[in-house]
């Protein structure tokens, strides 16, 4: 059998932070709990939607087999209580590869997120995250362009799905469930359907806070893979994409670069060691194919 539905969900409604761009310093009011002042945890009012966002998990058909998350601290916060309400038959895996995205800069680079030890050991205990699994990509520390960040995603994408067809007996039939961030759940949505606008800015998907966005795959095969270019062509054979209110969209290139500076390499594989939130609400729509 292979994968024949994943649900992406963003994280809910975090606490802010800044950052000045002419320094590279990120600052927060709120204290992390990790220390890294862009690595801030959900809100009050988040905490809340975490919890109905576990109600809505526990109800997927097929059930929830296989969660795969950010390794940042507030989308870890934000499935905690699904992943409780799941029991113990779920695997758990943080991946790199559908982290969050940062702007390219060429003159100072984004803190990094917690290492899998430290998520492990010290802040979620009690997921049972696998120490194990070996992240699909390590996100430059410099940043991306939105074009990097699509094959970042995509390159994410092919080996978490590869990763979960290995591992399915016959006639099982699971759910994935991934918990991102909303740049990398609007470039999740294209590179599963292959559907890249020419204008990277459309409003194509909507990535709510703690909402939930369905695709299903319209013809399983074990040999598909999982794309070549950040034009989004012939990605992946899914569909039917269901959403939340709470949008979120592309806004131009996010760039701290001096003009005329060469980037850097976007993404690594794993070998290498290494937003906007409003004011959210959950009216049901269907996301734009």
């Amino acid at each position: 059998m292979v994968v024949t539905t994943i649900f992406v969900t963003r994280h809910a409604f975090r606490v802010g932070y800044t950052l000045n761009a002419a320094t590279g310093e990120y600052h927060t009011n709120s204290p992390s709990p990790t220390e890294i002042p862009n690595d801030v945890p959900l809100s009050a009012y988040g905490v809340g939607q975490s919890k109905e966002l576990a109600i809505a998990v526990a109800e997927i058909d097929p059930p929830v087999r296989d969660v795969f998350c950010s390794p940042f601290y507030r989308c870890l916060q934000t499935i905690k209580p699904a992943i409780e309400k799941l029991g113990e038959n779920v695997n758990v895996r943080v991946d790199n590869g559908i982290g969050e995205w940062y702007g390219h800069s060429s003159t100072f680079t984004h803190p990094s997120p917690p290492s899998l030890s430290l998520l492990c050991t010290k802040y979620f205990p009690s997921l049972s995250i696998n120490p194990e699994y070996r992240p699909s990509c390590i996100p430059s520390p410099s940043g991306e362009t939105i074009a990097e960040l699509h094959d970042r995603v995509a390159h994410a994408l092919s080996c978490i799905i590869r990763t979960v067809d290995s591992e399915l007996v016959a006639e099982e039939e699971v759910s994935i469930l991934i918990c991102t961030h909303a740049a990398t759940l609007i470039a999740i949505g294209r590179c599963l359907t292959g559907n890249m606008p020419s204008d990277v800015n459309q409003e194509d998907y909507l990535a709510p806070c703690a909402g939930l966005t369905k695709f299903v795959r319209r013809k399983p095969s074990v040999s598909q893979e999982v794309g070549h270019g950040a034009d989004g062509k012939g990605i992946m054979d899914w569909k039917d994409g269901e959403g939340a209110e709470r949008t979120w969209h592309f806004s131009g290139e996010e760039t701290f670069s001096d003009p005329g500076s060469t980037g850097v390499e976007p993404w690594a594989l794993a070998e290498r060691p290494g937003s906007n939130d409003g004011q959210p609400s959950v009216n049901s729509s269907r996301a734009k194919m």
